[in-house]
């Protein structure tokens, strides 16, 4: 261990402080800036948009719950900003063209006025009595200061929030996280024939016959076609990889390319349509689908996804089945995860449930927000809410909550809940008549 203190400057003193600039961290500065706060955003990428620009991810999951636009607001002007730019693919309505989607969130800052830097990283966060004051940055330019209102924690892995204080959990009992992905961007694909292809499991079988893999995984989500011969991998697992430890993102970074290589033989040989098929690209971040879910004043659980739960303080409701990857390359428990996925944890049409407005307030802390993945959940709605729609909403809430606290000179407990489901209902977000 080492002491070392050094006097930094204070590059901004704002309204509001957005941490990340994923899907949660998009909606939520331009949420706070359209009601008249002053917002600046640190991103450590060099893009806007998180899973869907530098991870590569390449589809959305969906924004209605087949009756009802759920991600309604900044989420769906997003996707229809998207779609009017020509970045969602051919044949799926909310696949992402990443290169389209990072020029759309970039505008969508500008047009509301957010400060916003890239290639700039939270490295700590200095608080008093369950209040933060500044959080620390580094850029190019070395470490300074900001000084906010408010913070809203979008890291995706509660990093602002957990380093002020606030308690956490982080995956199941035994500590198990759900494994990552590293997508990726594929050249050369014959759309037509691979389209007609029916025997894709099958063959998956086949190739752990013939030693094609060194990790034999059940589970492959798969490519999607993104454009005239392109495709978005979502291909591969990697296993036992933490989000919060780089030792383990660089393990699984190094890992994870060695086996897409297998997954280009596989695919070439075994499947119509990606005989030509060539490696463009690999996400600059992991594709990473839970670390750490702050506990806040509520901690929205399974029992509400299966009630379809209302709460007298929503702030939205979202409708993905419930998502959690075998955190083994294991068949039966892959198995298991898939049968609740398609049946048992699967919504019909217009069924939702409710996100109320106390999982985005951490447990101990007065002016820190938590929006996107890392919201006060259990280990299995996490696995709905985390999807990029669902940050969407949770992101647009705590913007909004935000600029009401500050315009009141309260903390993120001190507001009527019936004045921030207004705002959202103004903003458009889906609220039904009644909540």
């Amino acid at each position: 261990m080492i002491g070392y203190s050094c006097t930094i400057p204070v590059k901004y003193d704002v309204d509001v402080f957005v941490a990340g600039g994923g899907p949660a961290g998009v909606a939520a500065a331009v949420a706070a800036a359209r009601n008249g706060c002053s917002v600046y955003l640190a991103e450590g990428q060099g893009c806007l948009g998180g899973m869907g620009t530098a991870a590569m991810v390449p589809v959305f999951m969906q924004f209605s719950d087949g009756i009802n636009m759920v991600a309604a607001g900044i989420g769906e002007e997003i996707l229809t900003r998207l779609r009017a730019a020509g970045g969602t693919g051919y044949d799926n309505p909310y696949s992402i063209k990443l290169e389209v989607l990072k020029r759309v969130y970039d505008e969508l800052l500008v047009d509301a006025d957010v400060a916003f830097t890239f290639q700039t990283h939270l490295i700590a966060v200095i608080q008093e009595e369950g209040e933060v004051t500044e959080a620390v940055l580094y850029a190019k330019s070395g470490l300074f200061a900001v000084k906010a209102k408010m913070f809203i924690d979008c890291t995706g892995d509660g990093d602002l929030a957990a380093w002020a204080g606030a308690p956490y959990e982080k995956g199941d009992q035994d500590g198990n996280l759900m494994p990552g992905t590293l997508c990726s961007l594929w050249a050369g694909v014959n759309w037509d024939e691979a389209e007609r292809d029916p025997t894709h499991k099958r063959m998956l079988e086949q190739a752990f016959r013939d030693k094609v893999f060194t990790v034999e995984d059940p589970s492959l989500p798969g490519m999607w076609r993104i454009g005239r011969t392109t495709g978005g991998g979502n291909i591969g697992h990697a296993f036992g990889v933490d989000g919060t430890d780089e030792v383990s993102l660089t393990q699984a970074f190094i890992e994870q390319r060695k086996r897409l290589v297998e997954y280009e033989h596989y695919y070439k040989k075994y499947l119509n349509g990606f005989a030509d098929m060539e490696l463009a690209a690999t996400g600059s971040m992991m594709g990473i689908r839970e670390t750490r879910r702050i506990l806040g004043d509520y901690v929205l659980n399974l029992r509400d996804f299966e009630s379809r739960a209302v709460f007298p303080d929503e702030i939205g409701r979202y409708c993905y089945p419930v998502d959690i990857h075998a955190y083994r390359p294991d068949k039966e428990l892959h198995q298991k995860m898939k049968e609740s996925f398609e049946t048992r944890l699967r919504y019909k049409q217009g069924e939702s449930y409710g996100i109320p407005y106390r999982t985005l307030t951490p447990q101990g802390l007065k002016n820190v927000l938590v929006a996107g993945r890392c919201i006060s959940t259990d280990k299995y709605i996490q696995g709905s809410v985390r999807v990029m729609p669902g940050c969407f909403i949770t992101g647009q809430a705590a913007g909004a909550a935000a600029s009401i606290a500050i315009g009141e000179g309260t903390d993120i407990r001190g507001f009527d809940i019936g004045k921030l489901q207004g705002l959202l209902r103004k903003m458009g977000a889906y609220l039904p008549e009644g909540i």
